[in-house]
């Protein structure tokens, strides 16, 4: 099984701590969609024949910027160019604000079966420093029409770590999230992205990063609110109910091909991985003369020996060590072993039906562990 993502690019306005590829320019949508569908139709050799696709997930930027006919468009390329199981995951990110009832109406008509919102928080005031273009009241308002549509499988996504924030605005946002009943939610810490407007911000010394002190009481409270509303913590950023789970993020973390279509988009087939280049007028002028503008890394043992304890390690489903063998080798994974006994000793790490996985103790230190697990190349 393989995965499809569709990057759009499109914005109103950039979010000031953003640092994925986006555009404002709005006139070229039709130009850029006929150019993402001549991409789909250049690259159908890049999954292996036979496999199908179990997962469509239009990211970006902003995708509830586009247009019914865009998103026809795009439809009748895959189906038409792919082999797609009966009831793949169809995802789409979405803006509060985009989701007017008319458009939510829209996108039950498209095959979408899963929708993806950017909340970030339901404090206003840091919606307005973040240049966030929704209000609180309308994401929970987003939220509930499209329950009321129909959509049954809806995620939002929150920021924590935030300028101004607080353990009683995080506790907030966090009531708010369990009340809309949303079936999963992603939580992530802010970043300050070099060079991005809330970079610059922090470099003036108008706005504060957060403390390791506060950034772990901010975690430890997202993983007890959530966990004790019933939510399963799958992996360190998300968490979702019972059977829900990410199928296309969850396929990232277990090493399942994906192609990946429009500018900055990545690609994956095992052996490889590859990325286009981040920029729209370079993309259409490229793909116009059927090229794929893009770069690409061969995966040596060791590349995808560390890529596979970046990805797994951080799930709750953890390393199996069968694979890790098989696939990779004695020498690595015994290497494996021998740098994780430390953290196994102090249960930080765990191994359980054949399955090495972070302990609840051992999530707060997670990047220490998979960076000493990790092959470096003077071992």
């Amino acid at each position: 099984m393989a995965g499809i993502y569709l990057h759009i690019p499109f914005c109103k306005k950039r979010c000031i701590y953003c640092d994925f590829y986006s555009t404002t320019q709005e006139n070229k949508k039709d130009a850029y969609i006929d150019a993402l569908c001549h991409e789909l139709e250049l690259r159908t050799e890049y999954i292996p024949k036979g496999e199908k696709i179990e997962t469509i997930y239009w990211g970006g930027g902003t995708p509830s910027q586009l247009e019914e006919k865009h998103f026809q468009k795009v439809f009748n390329t895959i189906y038409r160019n792919y082999d797609v199981i009966e009831s793949p995951e169809i995802t789409i990110e979405a803006n509060p604000d985009d989701l007017t009832t008319e458009y939510i109406q829209m996108l039950r008509k498209a095959p979408f079966n899963r929708i993806s919102i950017g909340i970030q928080t339901f404090n206003d005031d840091i919606l307005n420093l973040l240049h966030r273009r929704h209000s609180a009241q309308q994401a929970i308002q987003a939220v509930k029409q499209c329950q009321e549509e129909g959509f049954q499988n809806i995620s939002i996504d929150l920021i924590y770590g935030l300028p101004g924030e607080t353990a009683d605005t995080w506790n907030h946002d966090l009531d708010q999230a369990i009340q809309l009943n949303v079936t999963h939610i992603s939580a992530y810490h802010l970043i300050f992205e070099e060079n991005t407007p809330l970079w610059q911000l922090k470099e003036q010394h108008v706005v504060n990063e957060a403390d390791e002190d506060k950034s772990i009481l901010f975690f430890e409270m997202l993983i007890d609110r959530l966990t004790k509303a019933g939510y399963e913590h799958y992996e360190i950023s998300n968490f979702a109910l019972p059977g829900m789970r990410s199928k296309h993020n969850s396929s990232y973390w277990t090493g399942k091909n994906y192609i990946g279509c429009g500018p900055s988009a990545h690609s994956y087939n095992g052996i490889s991985r590859q990325w286009n280049v981040s920029s729209l007028e370079e993309y259409i002028q490229e793909i116009s003369h059927d090229t794929v503008p893009y770069e690409i890394e061969e995966l040596d043992i060791h590349t995808r020996y560390n890529d596979l304890i970046i990805t797994s390690i951080r799930t709750k489903d953890g390393l199996l060590l069968d694979k890790l063998k098989e696939t990779m080798g004695m020498q690595l994974y015994t290497f494996c072993l021998k740098n994780a006994a430390p953290y196994l000793q102090q249960n930080l790490l765990v191994i359980e039906d054949g399955r090495m996985h972070l302990t609840q103790k051992g999530i707060f230190i997670s990047d220490g562990i998979m960076s000493d697990l990790l092959w470096v190349e003077d071992e």
